[in-house]
């Protein structure tokens, strides 16, 4: 009996290029892997379906089915919170299919069978730091194709990523998941983008283009952590700008007094809101890691709520697979 380990880890989405139909391609995701917090999970053959963890376990009755394998046996070591910003869903549907999937002795490419888990129907971040790791920007859909609503299953694909970059190894991310109301994801998620995408300003997205070519990617391609933190945090306000009538503002609610107080410290370079939130990041440095930590459990103090403080290094691979 074959037993699989698969490790990887959660990302920062930092936002969307388009999200007007006015505009040719659609969506078009930006965003980070991150080494840490992680997924870990084990995976044997066996007759029908056990998991050690209830909320796991859907996940599973999808990649039996999209196998067309007698069943699996899964444990998961680790896993981080779900719906908070960090893309535990795309990260744990894809580890129980490579699990399992080699469990079976089958080869299979993420990327291919993503949408039939629902995966990567809006953003192509997700699936792109599981397979790589790193800073990603992907292409987007084809707007005639995604309007108002996702295409049917089976006619879409997984955006490819325009490239894939490695983030220098002495940067860090402070990530701070306040304890506040989870994200929006599944129907209520689509209804809300549904009706972004109905309204969104065209002018935005133009914004978004100048800032991606002029300043965001050339500080990645040189390695100007000044330039990068400032460029991620503009991305961010401008994408909620689109998002303000759905989240309660420019960032989600406690999110933008979070942000405020990043913004504060001079060991923070910009900071921002990943995804719906809750969960906020400030960009920093190794050397100043520490005080931006120090600055985010203040943070937390002053807005009044608890939450979890991590000094994270972006990643510089993607999923970790061993027999």
């Amino acid at each position: 009996m074959t037993t699989v380990d698969v490790e990887t880890g959660a990302r920062l989405h930092f936002g969307f290029q388009n999200l007007s139909l006015a505009h040719e391609r659609l969506y078009g995701g930006i965003g980070a892997g991150l080494a840490t917090p992680t997924i870990r999970l084990s995976a044997a053959p066996a007759e029908g379906i056990h998991c050690d963890d209830a909320a796991v376990e859907p996940y599973l009755h999808d990649v039996v089915e999209v196998l067309g394998v007698d069943g699996v046996d899964l444990t998961v070591d680790d896993r981080f919170e779900r719906h908070v910003g960090l893309g535990s869903g795309t990260q744990l549907a894809l580890a129980v299919l490579v699990a399992t999937a080699r469990a079976h002795n089958q080869t299979v490419d993420p990327r291919t069978l993503a949408p039939e888990l629902g995966r990567g129907g809006r953003s192509g971040v997700g699936v792109g730091t599981f397979e790589s790791g790193g800073f990603v920007v992907d292409v987007g859909h084809p707007t005639e194709r995604f309007t108002t609503a996702p295409p049917g299953p089976g006619s879409w694909t997984v955006p490819n990523p325009i490239n894939t970059w490695t983030l220098p190894d002495s940067w860090r991310f402070v990530v701070v998941t306040p304890d506040a109301e989870q994200g929006q994801s599944g129907e209520a998620e689509d209804e809300s983008i549904r009706s972004i995408v109905e309204r969104a300003d065209a002018g935005i997205a133009d914004d978004i283009a100048t800032l991606l070519t002029r300043r965001l990617l050339p500080a990645v391609a040189e390695g100007n952590l000044a330039a990068f933190g400032a460029a991620v945090a503009r991305l961010g306000r401008l994408n909620g700008a689109w998002f303000a009538d759905e989240q309660g503002g420019v960032y989600r609610p406690p999110a933008g007094a979070l942000i405020d107080h990043l913004d504060s410290s001079p060991a923070i370079v910009g900071a921002g809101q990943s995804s719906w939130g809750p969960t906020v990041y400030g960009v920093t440095d190794e050397q100043r890691g520490e005080q931006a930590v120090e600055r985010a459990e203040d943070a937390l103090d002053e807005v009044g709520v608890r939450g979890t403080v991590r000094l994270v290094t972006p990643s510089e691979s993607g999923a970790e697979v061993r027999d």
